[in-house]
């Protein structure tokens, strides 16, 4: 088994979290974020309400999901200054920020 990659998904609990707020949030995402190298993949958007299993998590609001094509490439990602510009434009109206790292193995 070989690693193909990293998986950084990233679930974010707004104290503001209405329609709106929720997708400024995801917009903010898409325009700072999605054009940073190394990215494979790159997905952000709202919970989806409807789904409301016993396994569900609905403890977030907003969820962004990033596969890089190595460890090295996330790591420049978190040193990105855009990086940096979208926690400043945003983090006023997280409650809280769950982050998941994972090895992505094929």
């Amino acid at each position: 088994m070989s690693t193909a990659g990293l998986a950084h998904n990233v679930y974010f609990q707004l104290t503001d979290a209405t329609p709106i707020a929720r997708q400024k949030l995801v917009d903010s995402c898409y325009e700072h974020l999605a054009p940073i190298g190394g990215i494979e993949f790159f997905g952000a958007g709202v919970r989806e309400e409807g789904l409301v299993r016993d396994v569900n998590d609905q403890g977030f609001d907003v969820a962004l999901h990033v596969h890089f094509t190595d460890r090295a490439a996330h790591d420049r990602y978190q040193d990105d200054p855009r990086h940096q510009a979208f926690i400043e434009a945003n983090q006023d109206n997280w409650r809280a920020v769950r982050v998941f790292d994972s090895a992505v193995s094929r």
